[in-house]
Parts: structure tokens; sequence; C-alpha cells
């Protein structure tokens, strides 16, 4: 699967989904992790306008199988739009969270038992213990 991460310097989730110059692009797999791109946007939009979104929106849908971005904020229509896509957004700690160190983290969990909402973006189906039955 492939993850995104708005981020203004390459090495931190501290960008706004909105106003990110960059979207950096891994591949993602239990047997590690691969950068794909790091795809700029400039910026030229107001804030507020729902135009400046496009651009990602469009940019993360040509990005077949990514199904996560990591954000520091992001506004709640393009929340609701990404998520219309089978794109989960998810807003980071801080602005200070390491996108290596998140990308170590999410490997190791693919390796185990990712948590439902993983599973979910994943389209895997739901993992049931005997306690469940």
């Amino acid at each position: 699967m492939k993850v995104a991460f708005a981020t203004m310097d390459g090495e931190h989730i501290n960008a706004h989904f909105g106003w990110a110059e960059t979207l950096s692009v891994y591949e993602v797999s239990p047997q590690g992790y691969a950068l794909v791109e790091h795809h700029s946007f400039p910026q030229s939009a107001e804030d507020g306008n729902e135009d400046k979104l496009v651009p990602k929106l469009e940019f993360l849908q040509s990005c077949q199988d990514c199904k996560i971005v990591y954000v520091s904020a992001i506004g709640g229509s393009a929340a609701a739009r990404l998520i219309n896509q089978g794109i989960t957004p998810i807003k980071s700690q801080s602005e200070e969270d390491s996108i290596t160190a998140l990308l170590d983290r999410l490997v190791s969990t693919l390796r185990t038992s990712p948590p439902p909402w993983l599973r979910k973006a994943l389209g895997l189906k739901p993992q049931f213990t005997e306690e469940d039955l």
C-alpha cells in the first residue's frame, strides 16, 4: 500500500493538508518501505478556497493504492473528500513527528496484527479470535 505525508521539510509530518507544499508518498509493506516520490504543489490559493484541495486530491487519487495520508491538520471538507476517495486521513500528534519513525512503526504493525482501522484502510476482513466467537 502507499502512504502519503503532508510535509514542509520531507522529514516531519508538519503541514496542514490544504496548505501542504509537498506530499511525500511511500510504498509500505510488512517487509519495509521505500520512497515513491515527493510531489510539490504551488501555493497560490487564498485561505478557505476549496480549489487548493483539487490538485492534492487528484494527485492522491492518481497514486494507485494510496490508503492513508498523514497530516498535521485537515479541514472537515478535505477529510470528507479523502474518505470518499477511500483514503484515510490521520492527524499527527505533533509537527515534530518523524516520517521515518512513523513508517517504522507502521511496518512493525503490518508484521503483527493491524488494528481494525488499518485493516479497514487496507480493505482486509476483520480478524476474529476464538474469544470473539
